[in-house]
């Protein structure tokens, strides 16, 4: 029985080969888009949840009250560690984590040489994140100050196809290190950033300021990881931590608390110090549009389904007349929609696998498809037959409840019965397809409103490299050699990179009042450093070039603003962790975007003559191209700095990576924009289609009658446009109430514009009209007498 269902629908799909492709294309389409969506989501949602303990695994928090705001960071003083362990016994290990103090390390064994990412974690990282090693032991692998644990893909790097354990490789040509762990390749989905592991322990051993560090509570660079015992309650954790830093420093403005692993990536954003979320409202944003266009694919092939019911009207009477029982229609009309919804299951299948890889670049991503997940073929399969059966469920159940002798002699009609709901569904398909086009343009606005943001300093021809012992060492040289090249024209080193900040310090000046927090960002830089970043003085003066201005800052307009100072300049301030040295405000310059484009620029001070720089900056001379200039650099670096290659990094690309995550949601907006009125029109493609058959007598008609091809051609697609209308009216306040709550997490946007709604509405419905046009002037160019003898 079921064969011959099957054999029947087969060729009933081969009979309607027009409606059947626009069936099973529409609903591939927006199945392949679910499934690309789904496999995304499911990697954001299994982040860092490949820990055998991760139910116990938080990382140390704290909340930061200054400027009369609370901010949260992860960075704590040294001395917390001792205090973790000593005195809050629900904690079973504590190991400490050193990002981004340096920028990336030079790696050298023999003649190869790397710039590589590294990171410094306690003894007992990998007691706590049970990350696979390839060789070496977790328990011994950090244990000795002179080891280095490689990934495994630097490893091979470095040593190719031998093995790599016990060998020696030199850390920045300053330290030999002996290799004790090789780490597997991590899954993708991963917050750890890193390309080797060294002991904290050697870093203490080699670093002074971190013996400095041990007793002071105002340097705060340290990352604490921590596990909990099994049956540790965090909230009563949480509680000892509260006030545990205020004990040891009263005069501390921090609160520690616990972060747990599984929320790290998803669960990152705070505010006034509570946690408010993240990347989250994105995966559950794209989770949301990824079944919205699977809805609107749905509603195509249930349009689709119902839209030939008066054709297969005439079918059930037929076949009701010579016999045919309920049931047995019943099973027919379902095996027909069962067929099309599991051909466009295979369809979906091979334009996901087609397209994955164009989605991993427009996201970033390295996404596998799923062929060993179970659950995935389990959603599949049963969403294929639930759209199949709930498609196919209205001719089946309704029509095949008709009077066979009625539906022969013409007197049931069906189209008209099955109008409303069509209509109530074509609404709520391009109500979606609108909503995408206004998001997608908004958030493209957004973009470039804060990309047109003045910086206030030039990042074209401007590039950063770290600075290394050797730069550091011959920095004079380096900087001389660089101008006499010709292809520089300045030179300066900083603390921070161009677009980061890296650290802050907290100020006090006789105005201040006296409960009063005040930190600024800091960068301490030479005195080149606002000529090469092209930052302008709006009063004052810059830095003296001979470097007599250790005991001199510059502040930004923010700084002077928060600081309530009317006449800044030979205002006296100090460090709260330095009283003793008096600085004297020399200069105020224009407030410059250095970290997020899309809120109000942060206080800054900047100071020279102190040994704090990471970073060589310099500005290409523009006479020369970029390739022509870097040409004539390598060679100094190579010189002076021989044990790594020569790397850099552009500004402007620096600058352009904050605009990522806003980037992509404009581009997957797009994207699923243009998907879904792809699906909508070939809805609409058929619905005309249907339509124009249905009315062919009626179009013959009105031909005979003197009636012309644009009326005619108005009269069949006046219906359609009406509802496109319909679904813009609705659309827009939708559309309006979730981008007004998107735009309203930034401090710098633009506003809910009236005519991009507009423009919008008008796309929809010039899409809608030229779709349905090529079927109305279809039938209205007929010959009348054809139409008249259609049956």
């Amino acid at each position: 029985m079921v064969q011959n269902y099957l054999k029947i629908a087969w060729r009933t799909l081969r009979k309607n080969k027009g409606f059947s492709f626009i069936n099973i294309l529409g609903l591939a389409v927006g199945m392949a888009v679910a499934m690309l969506i789904g496999i995304w989501v499911w990697d954001e949602l299994t982040f860092d949840r490949f820990y055998k303990n991760e139910a116990n695994l938080y990382r140390i928090m704290l909340n930061r009250t200054a400027n009369g705001e609370t901010t949260t960071q992860a960075n704590g003083a040294l001395p917390l560690g001792n205090v973790l362990r000593t005195e809050i016994p629900e904690i079973k290990r504590v190991t400490e984590s050193l990002i981004n103090w340096r920028p990336e390390d030079g790696l050298k064994v023999g003649d190869k040489k790397l710039i590589r990412k590294g990171q410094n974690v306690g003894s007992e990282f990998f007691q706590l994140f049970d990350l696979p090693l390839l060789q070496g032991s977790p328990a011994t692998a950090l244990r000795e100050p002179n080891s280095i644990v490689l990934t495994e893909q630097t490893a091979e790097s470095l040593f190719g196809q031998t093995d790599p354990l016990g060998k020696t490789v030199r850390l920045n040509d300053t330290f030999d290190l002996k290799v004790t762990g090789v780490l597997k390749k991590l899954p993708t989905n991963t917050a750890w950033d890193f390309h080797f592991l060294v002991p904290f322990s050697h870093l203490e051993a080699n670093a002074p300021w971190v013996a400095d560090s041990r007793t002071n509570w105002n340097n705060n660079v340290i990352e604490y990881l921590v596990e909990l015992h099994p049956n540790a309650d965090p909230e009563k954790v949480n509680q000892k931590l509260r006030g545990i830093i205020k004990r040891h420093n009263p005069e501390s403005v921090f609160e520690a608390f616990l972060h747990p692993v599984t929320k790290w990536h998803l669960y990152g954003e705070f505010v006034n110090g509570k946690n408010t979320g993240g990347f989250i409202r994105y995966v559950r944003l794209f989770g949301i549009v990824g079944l919205a266009v699977l809805l609107i694919a749905c509603i195509n092939f249930m349009n689709l389904a119902t839209a030939r019911s008066e054709k297969r009207a005439r079918e059930v009477g037929v076949r009701k007349a010579i016999g045919s029982f309920r049931s047995q229609l019943i099973g027919q009309f379902l095996s027909e929609s069962l067929l099309i919804a599991g051909l466009a299951l295979g369809l979906a299948l091979v334009l996901t696998l087609v397209f994955l890889p164009v989605f991993n670049e427009i996201t970033q991503k390295q996404l596998a498809f799923p062929w060993s997940k179970p659950g995935f073929w389990l959603l599949s399969l049963g969403f294929t037959a639930l759209t199949g059966l709930l498609a196919g469920s209205y001719p089946a159940f309704y029509l095949s409840s008709f009077n066979a002798v009625r539906v022969l002699k013409g007197s049931v009609r069906v189209g008209r019965n099955a109008n409303w709901p069509r209509k109530v569904l074509v609404v709520a398909q391009f109500t979606g397809c609108i909503a995408f086009i206004i998001s997608a343009i908004l958030v493209y606005q957004q973009i470039q409103y804060a990309k047109n943001r003045p910086l206030g300093y030039d990042p074209n021809r401007l590039l950063t490299v770290s600075l290394t012992n050797d730069l550091a060492r011959n920095y004079e040289a380096v900087r001389n050699e660089l101008l006499g090249s010709g292809a520089v024209e300045s030179v300066t080193k900083a603390s921070s990179p161009a677009t980061t900040i890296t650290s802050d310090t907290r100020v006090d000046w006789p105005g201040k009042a006296p409960d009063e927090i005040m930190r600024l960002n800091l960068i301490a830089a030479s005195p080149e450093y606002l000529k090469t970043m092209g930052i302008k003085l709006k009063t004052g003066r810059d830095f003296y070039a001979n470097g007599t201005d250790s005991v001199s800052a510059i502040l930004n307009e923010a700084a002077v603003k928060a600081m309530r100072l009317k006449n800044p300049l030979n205002q006296e301030l100090n460090f709260v962790w330095d009283p003793t040295t008096k600085l004297r405000v020399v200069g105020v310059v224009e407030n410059s975007i250095i970290e997020s484009p899309y809120t109000p620029v942060n206080p800054l001070i900047l100071i020279t003559g102190r040994p704090f720089e990471s970073y060589v900056i310099f500005r290409l001379a523009p006479h020369l191209t970029t390739t022509e200039a870097l040409a004539r650099i390598e060679p100094v670096f190579q010189k002076f700095n021989p044990a790594f290659p020569f790397d850099y990094q552009f500004v402007n690309d620096a600058y352009n990576r904050k605009f990522r995550q806003e980037e992509l949601i404009g581009k997957l907006a797009g994207v699923f924009a243009v998907l879904a009125i792809f699906i909508s029109c070939l809805g609409l493609f058929g619905l005309a289609a249907s339509l124009a058959e249905q009315r062919t007598k009626e179009v013959g008609i009105r031909k005979v009658l003197g009636a012309s091809v644009a009326s005619l051609w108005g009269l069949l697609s006046r219906e359609f446009v009406g509802l496109v209308i319909i679904a813009c009216l609705l659309a827009s306040p939708v559309a309006a109430y979730f981008l007004n709550d998107w735009l309203s997490q930034f401090d710098y946007r633009i506003g809910l514009r009236i005519w991009v709604f507009a423009l919008a509405g008008g796309l929809a419905i010039l899409i809608a009209l030229l779709t349905v046009s090529f079927q109305s002037i279809k039938a209205a160019l007929m010959n009348p007498v054809t139409s008249l003898r259609s049956e």
